[in-house]
């Protein structure tokens, strides 16, 4: 009985932790408009620049580039920007800032882990870049006029799809940022891990067009189910069996980032050092 009571407090104090770090964020994204306008303003341009120039090739083309349309090029990149708002992630140079300015020394003595702090705080942020995406989604659905033919049963799966590619993004990213209790020295580690991402996620172009070689890299890596299969799934270009396949790989790939997390936090307290008057 003790141990299911002292289950039931510490899921109590998690939920407290989500409200009240969700609630911080979205006031945070209130009290600054203006500069959550710039920051999705900036979010925007790269997927605005790859839609105006696939669009364009498919003309030159005469109508398609590796099966997609000019049509369903601009549904891609105007479903990417949402895609992209929401699976927006603590980076693993945040890591970095906290250990060097002291705010995880802090963190440490809380009666729950920084990885709830940080997911409590994420959610909240979500709220408020969907909600901002919104009448800039309207506006380039409106100009550039996108072919987006989901069935029921992939506007129904599009949610679920969505939350789980934030989770694989969100777990992954706080893996590599665990990385900073090892080495200060963290900046090309990220720009590597960046550049993967974009090479391999279907940011830069839908995998489908990209070589076959590049599509095989591809499926050993988690970045397609945070970008590629989202995308294509509300397109209506997954079938069934695709889905499955694209669950299952984002899920094992959410456990496999989170067991390799509890397996390196404890060693990378250890070497924890936090140094103050």
């Amino acid at each position: 009985m003790p141990r299911v009571q002292g289950f039931a407090q510490r899921v109590k104090t998690n939920l407290q932790v989500y409200a009240v770090g969700g609630r911080i964020a979205i006031l945070e994204r209130l009290q600054y408009p203006l500069a959550s306008l710039m920051f999705m303003v900036n979010v925007l341009i790269e997927p605005i620049i790859y839609l105006v120039v696939w669009s364009s090739a498919t003309v030159a083309q005469g109508g398609a580039v590796g099966g997609y349309t000019a049509g369903q090029f601009a549904g891609y990149y105007i479903i990417w920007t949402f895609v992209r708002q929401f699976n927006l992630a603590v980076g693993p140079d945040n890591f970095n800032w906290r250990i060097k300015n002291g705010t995880l020394a802090g963190e440490l003595l809380r009666p729950v882990h920084p990885i709830d702090i940080d997911l409590a705080w994420n959610l909240g942020f979500k709220v408020m870049q969907v909600v901002y995406w919104i009448p800039i989604g309207v506006i380039l659905w409106l100009m550039f006029k996108p072919e987006v033919n989901p069935q029921a049963w992939q506007l129904l799966a599009f949610p679920i799809v969505l939350l789980l590619a934030a989770y694989v993004r969100f777990f992954v990213m706080w893996l590599v940022g665990l990385m900073c209790f090892w080495t200060e020295r963290i900046d090309s580690l990220i720009e590597l891990y960046f550049a993967a991402e974009l090479l391999f996620s279907g940011r830069l172009v839908p995998l489908e067009i990209m070589p076959a070689w590049a599509q095989n890299v591809a499926g050993y890596l988690p970045f397609q189910w945070t970008f590629y299969f989202p995308i294509e799934l509300l397109l209506g270009r997954v079938t069934i069996n695709e889905f499955g396949i694209g669950v299952f790989a984002q899920v094992a790939w959410i456990l496999a980032a989170y067991v390799g997390i509890r397996l390196i936090w404890v060693r990378a307290v250890r070497r924890f050092t936090a140094v103050g008057a």
